[in-house]
C-alpha cells in the first residue's frame, strides 16, 4: 500500500501562511484526527489544529481521490506561518503514521497516477523556477498541456499511418484489404514530419527564453569589460584594477531586462599570453563568444586594438568615454558616471527581441530536441521505405515510441530521477 506523505508546500517560515500538504490513503483518518470531521470536498472551512492540545487555527481543505493533485486523497492545512507551530503539526501527523515527503514526491504521484504527464512536469518544474515574465509564460504554457496536446496529436497521426500500413501486413490475404498504399500516404508522412519539423524550429527560441540571452562582453585586456559588467548589474561583482589580465574565467550574471533574462558574461581578455592560467582564460573566451547569443566587442581610447568584428548580433562598445571616444562604435558609454548605458541597453534589447519576442514556444529542452529528432529520422526512413512495408512499418513504431519517451510513457524512470532531485519538498 502507498504511505501517506506529509510536507510543508509553502515557503520557509516565519510566513504569514503556511500550507501543509499531505496525500496518501489514510489522509481522510489524518485529517479527521487533527481536525475533526472532514469538510466538504474542494471547500475551505475554519478550524482547530489538534483534537487533544490546540496546536493553531486554520483553514482545511479536503480533496478525495481522485480529483486531487496527485489522484490520491489529499488535504491541505493552511495555518500561521510560526516555525514552532508548523514543526507542532507535521510532528503530530507523522505521529498518526505519515512519512515526511521526499523531494518532487507529490508530483511524482501525481505522474504515476496520470494526472500529469512527463513534459507537464518539466513545465511545472521551470514555472517554479521562472524569474521573468517571459520564462513564467513559456512555463505555464507547458506545464497547461500545450506541448502535450501537440505529442498526443502527432501520435494519432502516427497510429493511423501504422494502422493503414500494418493492416496489409497481417491481413493481406482478406479481401476487403487493398495490397497496395494509398496514394496519399507518402503524402501523409511528409505533412507529419514538416509539422514536427516547424516544431523543432522554435526550439532555439525556447532555449532561449528559458536559459536566458547570452550576451558576452568581449575584447582586449582593460578594455573596460569588468566595469561594464559591475554598471550594468549595479553591483561590484567584478574585480576592477589596472593591471591586465585580471579576469581568467568566464563570470556570468543575471540581468532581468523587461521580463527577457539575459547572461551578462565577463570575459578574459583576448590577447597572446605565456601565462598558462590565463591563456585557459582566453581559451574559454573564445568559446563563449563563439555561443553567445549577442556579443558587446568592447574598445577603449586608451588601448590598442585592431580586431574589426562585424555582424548582426555584434555591438561595438566604446568604453572609458569620459577619457575620449572610439571612432566608429555603435554606442559610447562611460561605465563610471553611467552615460550611454541606457542607449545600450536598449540596443541590446532590440537585438533580444528578434530572439525571443512572439508566443511562448513549447519546445525548450536538449530531451525535446532528441525526441523529436529521433521521430523525423524515423519518418524520412520510412518515406523511403514505402516499397518496403515491414521497413516502413519498423520506422513508423520508431517514431511513435520517440513520442511516447517525450511524454514518459516509455523509459520516464531516469528522466524522472534527474528530475525530481531539483524540486522543493512539498511539490
Amino acid at each position: 500500500m502507498t504511505d501517506t506523505i506529509v510536507a510543508l508546500s509553502s515557503g520557509a517560515p516565519p510566513s504569514g501562511v503556511a500550507v501543509i500538504r499531505l496525500s496518501g490513503p489514510r489522509t481522510a483518518e489524518m485529517l479527521r484526527d487533527v481536525s475533526g470531521v472532514l469538510p466538504e470536498p474542494r471547500r475551505l472551512i475554519l478550524r482547530p489544529i489538534g483534537r487533544d492540545s490546540l496546536l493553531d487555527r486554520g483553514l482545511v481543505a479536503w480533496f478525495p481521490a481522485p480529483h486531487s493533485f496527485t489522484g490520491e486523497d489529499c488535504a491541505e492545512l493552511q495555518v500561521h506561518g510560526s516555525p514552532a507551530g508548523v514543526r507542532a503539526i507535521i510532528k503530530l501527523i507523522t505521529s498518526k503514521g505519515a512519512r515526511l515527503a521526499e523531494a518532487g514526491e507529490f508530483t511524482r504521484r501525481a505522474f504515476e497516477n496520470g494526472k500529469l504527464d512527463l513534459v507537464e512536469i518539466e513545465g511545472l518544474g521551470d514555472l517554479l523556477d521562472a524569474e521573468t515574465e517571459n520564462q513564467r509564460r513559456q512555463a505555464l504554457a507547458r506545464f497547461e498541456g500545450g506541448l502535450s496536446q501537440r505529442v498526443d496529436t502527432w501520435r494519432d497521426q502516427l497510429l493511423d499511418l501504422r494502422a493503414e500500413i500494418e493492416a496489409r501486413l497481417d491481413f493481406s490475404d482478406e479481401g476487403d484489404v487493398a495490397d497496395a498504399l494509398p496514394a496519399s500516404f507518402g503524402d501523409s508522412i511528409a505533412a507529419l514530419r514538416a509539422d514536427i519539423g516547424t516544431a523543432l524550429a522554435s526550439l532555439e527560441h525556447g532555449r532561449i527564453v528559458r536559459e536566458g540571452i547570452r550576451v558576452a562582453l568581449a575584447g582586449p585586456p582593460n578594455a573596460g569589460k569588468s566595469s561594464l559588467l559591475n554598471a550594468l548589474a549595479r553591483s561590484d561583482i567584478a574585480i576592477v584594477t589596472d593591471e591586465a589580465g585580471t579576469t581568467r574565467d568566464v563570470r556570468e550574471v543575471p540581468l532581468d531586462i523587461n521580463g527577457q533574462l539575459y547572461i551578462l558574461l565577463d570575459l578574459a581578455g583576448l590577447r597572446d599570453t605565456d601565462s598558462k592560467a590565463e591563456a585557459e582564460g582566453v581559451r574559454r573566451a573564445r568559446q563563449a563568444i563563439e555561443q553567445a547569443d549577442i556579443v558587446l566587442w568592447l574598445y577603449a581610447p586608451d588601448i590598442v586594438d585592431a580586431s574589426d568584428t562585424q555582424g548582426d548580433r555584434i555591438i561595438k562598445v566604446g568604453t572609458k568615454r569620459d577619457l575620449g571616444t572610439v571612432p566608429g562604435m555603435d554606442v559610447a558609454v562611460s561605465a563610471r558616471s553611467g552615460v550611454g548605458l541606457g542607449e545600450l541597453l536598449q540596443r541590446i534589447e532590440a537585438i533580444g527581441q528578434t530572439l525571443a519576442s512572439g508566443e511562448p514556444a513549447l519546445l525548450s529542452r536538449e530531451r525535446d530536441r532528441l525526441a523529436l529528432e529521433s521521430a523525423t529520422e524515423a519518418l524520412d526512413a520510412a518515406a523511403r521505405q514505402l516499397a518496403v512495408p515491414e521497413l516502413a512499418a519498423e520506422s513508423l513504431r520508431i517514431a511513435s515510441q520517440a513520442l511516447e519517451r517525450l511524454v514518459g510513457r516509455l523509459d520516464a524512470e531516469r528522466v524522472l530521477d534527474r528530475l525530481f532531485a531539483s524540486f522543493c519538498i512539498g511539490k
